[in-house]
């Protein structure tokens, strides 16, 4: 809500402010898209002209305007962008070198997928550790003014349970007692006077810092975003989950998305021993069985049958 009202108040309002709605028309959309695409990433511009697009489709809906000018307008083509997939021994080193009082936030982004903010948000009774589960229903946001709010996930899809490996309890049990945690309402990863931690400040002072100690800030050197992110281990954590077979809409549910495609095209990004995986699988079932291997064989005379048929002509 706050990134919507930034771009309202920074792209949107400088020029089309004092504009009556009404007389928006798509060539002033058109133009300022192009404006946009000069100086904004793709992805920027798409996101920027989603929330005119709300706008225009609410004026619309309420009957303010009969048709919206955002039609027919071309947005910038996005360029896919692959990021580097952690492998569980850089995971470990990471964790050790963020310390005791952030590790186990680490292991939530990458097994369980969180978000950065659902990891900020876990509270002790979210957590059940008779049954294993955690109930993701808050997370930490930037408010109005960059201010840190706790509130829902921004969709039913974030809201969700989900079953935790055996070691990742032991992880957070061990984490509870370190730090001496205790009360339903308590935040696994507060500041020092409990209150939640601010993403701005935890990641200039905590994340950048313990990246390069443990040599990863240069993973993605191919991207324009430099060093590992947090987002990244949640990449890590989808990849996981499609290389060791499972189905989608399970993969969907854990990391609260709303469109499987968005478990596919953003996250779960194909590895060099998955593709192998898949080329060995196809190998052994067309050609693992001993009719395949005659069927080779009887390929190969016929090839050689069709070579002395075209040198007799």
């Amino acid at each position: 809500m706050s990134r919507d009202e930034s771009i309202i108040r920074v792209h949107l309002l400088p020029t089309l402010g004092k504009t009556r709605i009404g007389a928006i028309v798509s060539s002033d959309v058109r133009k300022l898209v192009s404006k946009w695409s000069e100086r904004l990433a793709p992805r920027t511009v798409k996101r920027t002209y989603g929330v005119l697009h709300a706008i225009m489709q609410f004026a619309v809906d309420d009957d303010i305007i009969a048709v919206s000018p955002c039609r027919g307008i071309k947005l910038p083509q996005i360029e896919p962008v692959t990021r580097h997939v952690l492998t569980v021994d850089e995971l470990e080193r990471l964790a050790v070198t963020l310390g005791p009082r952030w590790s186990a936030m680490v292991y939530l982004g990458a097994v369980l997928g969180l978000r950065w903010g659902e990891c900020a948000g876990l509270r002790l009774g979210a957590i059940d550790f008779d049954r294993n589960e955690v109930r993701i229903v808050e997370q930490v946001t930037r408010g109005k003014f960059g201010q840190t709010v706790t509130g829902p996930p921004k969709s039913s899809a974030g809201r969700r349970t989900m079953t935790l490996p055996d070691g990742l309890v032991d992880l957070l049990k061990a984490h509870v007692l370190a730090r001496v945690i205790s009360g339903p309402e308590a935040l696994l990863f507060p500041k020092l006077d409990g209150d939640p931690v601010n993403y701005a400040n935890w990641r200039r002072n905590v994340w950048i810092p313990s990246v390069k100690r443990a040599g990863l800030d240069a993973l993605n050197s191919g991207d324009r975003r430099n060093g590992l992110e947090f987002h990244d281990l949640r990449r890590a954590n989808a990849t996981a989950l499609v290389r060791e077979g499972v189905d989608l809409k399970t993969a969907q549910t854990r990391l609260g998305h709303s469109d499987v495609r968005l478990t596919l095209e953003v996250y779960a990004q194909a590895t060099t021993e998955a593709d192998r995986s898949a080329a060995g699988r196809l190998d052994d079932h067309f050609f693992g069985r001993p009719r395949d291997k005659r069927a080779i064989e009887a390929a190969a005379d016929d090839s050689t049958d069709q070579d002395t048929h075209s040198d007799r002509h």
